[in-house]
């Protein structure tokens, strides 16, 4: 005699709810409400989870203005279609699971949840301190990198930080504001240098600097609109900086130095990109059709904020980096199937190099080894774009 199959559809709600709050991915958090029509109304965001981290997703480039946008699980491989209209042609950067964008044409400012739909405006780029002297040719330039102190879809007690200007200042805006906030450095000789990366931590914003100086600014204190040092990269005079970025992991601070960003000649012809060059006079008289990028090696160092020093690590245990547009963030590998342990996960989001290209970016992907020094794709499409390039995402219910 057959054995008779179980319905599944049949299983009682509470027994459904109880499955979805054991979910920790939201890729299989979304699937299960599609398997049939009874498990359709349990995955809500009563049901999950939202505080539990995340790994992130992988936005690909903004398709020529199309309001799919597709975003890549490194988890199983899947790719999610997503509308978003409302993010097509801008640039976008991203922190905790919000998109933080701005515009073609007037370089305005929002926020938006992309799988909700939520937007919130925020004031133009002209609003910040001195913006004519400051303001950048490209528009969209304008803010260089974004980071929240809590999420918007849980509280309205929170702020953001940009860095922003042509000479990458520090600059805040809180629900309510109608313009933004400049930070200054506390009283001192020191002449300040091109922000970074910033990072929200233990109540207070953390930024580096191309001096490799890391700088924290007590949001929360009497004195929000003021930063001072807190410690310094350990730099030899021949070091050189390209692009720096501070990451939290484990209740610690790191900061990463990349290499391999900026334009610079071919050692050979594996090491040519094949994109479009834009000329461009440059002062050295070669050809413009010489000129490549594509990053090389990271440096990580971990931060004794006690101390106030830092220290070259290439041992990153069980975590992983994700690097980019969004906020820089960390993960614990074995949590995350696919995800490797010690590695860098990195996007293409130097656009002072990208944009001298027709094409724009988005080849300047992959995965870094802390080991060994060794470089493998993380996501092995072509996805290029002048507005915005691949991006990490961390996805969230709103």
């Amino acid at each position: 005699m057959a054995q008779e199959l179980a319905d599944w559809s049949e299983l009682q709600y509470d027994l459904l709810v109880l499955i979805a709050r054991r979910l920790n991915l939201i890729e299989d958090y979304l699937n299960f409400g599609t398997v049939c029509k009874s498990w359709h109304s349990v995955p809500t965001k009563n049901n999950f989870n939202n505080y539990l981290s995340r790994a992130p997703w992988l936005m690909l480039a903004d398709d020529d203005g199309n309001s799919i946008r597709k975003f890549f699980s490194l988890y199983n491989g899947m790719i999610l279609n997503k509308r978003i209209p409302k993010a097509s042609r801008k640039r976008c950067m991203e922190s905790m699971g919000w998109l933080i964008m701005v515009g073609e044409d007037e370089g305005e400012i929002s926020m938006l949840h992309p799988f909700s739909g939520v937007q919130i405006e925020l004031p133009h780029q002209n609003t910040t301190v001195d913006y004519h002297n400051h303001r950048t040719g490209w528009k969209m330039g304008f803010i260089f990198k974004a980071v929240l102190s809590a999420n918007p879809s849980h509280t309205s007690d929170y702020l953001l930080m940009v860095i922003e200007g042509n000479a990458r200042f520090l600059s805040f805006w809180r629900p309510g504001d109608i313009r933004w906030t400049r930070v200054t450095l506390q009283a001192t000789n020191r002449m300040r240098t091109a922000f970074f990366d910033l990072i929200y931590f233990n109540g207070q914003i953390y930024a580096v600097d191309y001096s490799g100086d890391l700088l924290a600014c007590d949001v929360v204190g009497p004195q929000p609109t003021k930063y001072h040092i807190v410690a310094q990269i350990p730099f030899q005079p021949q070091d050189r900086r390209e692009q720096l970025y501070i990451v939290e992991s484990l209740g610690s601070l790191f900061v990463i130095l990349r290499y391999g960003v900026q334009l610079r000649l071919p050692k050979d012809d594996c090491d040519r990109i094949p994109l479009t060059f834009i000329p461009i006079a440059y002062e050295r008289g070669i050809q413009d059709d010489e000129y490549t990028y594509g990053t090389n090696n990271f440096r990580v160092f971990q931060v004794d904020l006690a101390a106030g020093k830092m220290a070259e690590t290439r041992e990153l245990g069980d975590t992983a980096f994700f690097l980019g547009a969004n906020t820089s963030l960390s993960v614990q590998a074995s949590q995350y199937p696919g995800i490797k342990p010690n590695h860098i996960y990195f996007t293409d989001d130097y656009f002072i190099t990208y944009l001298a290209y027709e094409e724009g970016g988005g080849l300047d992907m992959g995965v870094f080894n802390l080991a060994d020094g060794s470089i493998q794709p993380h996501y092995n499409g072509v996805s290029l774009s002048r507005f915005c390039p691949p991006t990490w995402i961390t996805p969230t219910l709103y």
